[in-house]
């Protein structure tokens, strides 16, 4: 946020701005044989709706701009693009609620946006996914904004408009942060390096207080201040970046274990592109392979691991478990064109064709 093995890429599709899981990796050998995992169990659909999952984290607007070029600027060496569509689609630790509502489950989203239209869209667009959105506005910046123009399929350019947000609005969203999280079954911490989770440290130490497992997808290459959550979902290319580069499969065994015992975690899940995905904890490690299935977009898949991760142990399931179901629905995703979601028929669909 994610993989199922990935046989074919077709051409480029939207870009979307949503945690991806990279292909490419610290050069190492093909992972030792996976472990076969229990059959995994779906958690029944009213588990399901009754699980609540609070979302905090950076957010952002993806505004595509869809065209058609015909010729090249006569004043300039570049393309002319005629633009005929203009489409939204939420990005960053909005997407990740909105994966989470979209399998059923109570889905609130905590983060600091601007006083503009840009704020304006992201709310319409949560309350249309089902959302509870909590969207501190903020007249000292700009929602964070990603423009993209597209002409056939491929990307022209992309523009990014983004502010770090101001104090006031940390401080705002932190209390608010201590008031909704006790009514929360988890926590899911999505930080995309803008901002918003300046206070992690504390809010996982309220969570813990509180009994609440709290899920964070990492950025950077100081871990530290995610000291004590239950659970960290890097991808190969983040996880080199805060442990270094491994040379095999042992090597990186014990440099994630040793990470996770350092940061007192619960657990840490390595999302590994066609590789499937590896759960460390204390005294085990666990494999999920993947299913052979063609692939258009892999960007966001990693939006839909933790987000169904967060709402599968939220709904009582097991680690392993939940690595299984979020392997799933993330191999549902990857196959989609565009932005998407799994649907709760889709993912018993995806997990039916394991058996």
């Amino acid at each position: 946020m994610s993989r199922t093995t990935f046989t074919q890429r077709k051409n480029a599709v939207l870009p979307v701005h949503r945690r991806s899981m990279p292909a490419s990796a610290p050069e190492a050998p093909p992972p030792a044989p996976p472990k076969a995992p229990a059959k995994a169990r779906v958690p029944a659909r009213q588990d399901l709706q009754n699980a609540k999952v609070l979302v905090v984290g950076d957010v952002m607007l993806d505004r595509y701009w869809f065209g058609e070029v015909s010729r090249i600027s006569p004043e300039a060496p570049v393309p002319v693009a005629k633009i005929g569509k203009t489409d939204h689609r939420a990005g960053g630790a909005a997407n990740v609620a909105r994966n989470i509502a979209a399998l059923g489950g109570k889905a609130a989203l905590l983060a600091v946006v601007g006083e503009d239209e840009a704020a304006d869209i992201l709310d319409k667009l949560m309350e249309n996914s089902g959302v509870d959105a909590h969207l501190h506005r903020s007249t000292d910046i700009a929602t964070t904004l990603k423009m993209r123009v597209l002409a056939r399929h491929q990307q022209l350019i992309r523009l990014d408009f983004e502010n770090r947000p101001d104090t006031e609005s940390l401080n705002r969203v932190y209390q608010q942060y201590l008031a909704l999280m006790p009514q929360y079954d988890a926590v899911i911490l999505s930080d995309y390096g803008k901002g918003v989770l300046t206070h992690v440290a504390a809010m996982i130490q309220a969570a813990r207080a509180a009994g609440k497992p709290v899920l964070i997808d990492p950025k950077g290459s100081d871990y530290r201040k995610y000291r004590g959550a239950a659970l960290l979902t890097p991808n190969r290319t983040e996880l080199a970046e805060a442990v270094g580069a491994w040379c095999g499969e042992d090597e990186l065994e014990q440099k994630a274990h040793a990470l996770r015992r350092e940061l007192d975690l619960g657990a840490l899940l390595l999302t590994r592109s066609e590789e499937g995905m590896s759960l460390y904890r204390e005294g085990q490690t666990d494999h999920q392979s993947t299913r052979a299935q063609e692939v258009f977009d892999v960007s966001g898949a990693g939006d839909t691991v933790i987000g169904t991760m967060g709402l599968c142990l939220a709904a009582g399931c097991g680690w392993a478990e939940a690595m299984h179901i979020a392997n799933a629905a993330a191999g549902v995703v990857v196959s989609k064109l565009g932005t998407a979601v799994c649907s709760l028929d889709e993912l018993h669909a995806a997990l039916s064709r394991e058996d």
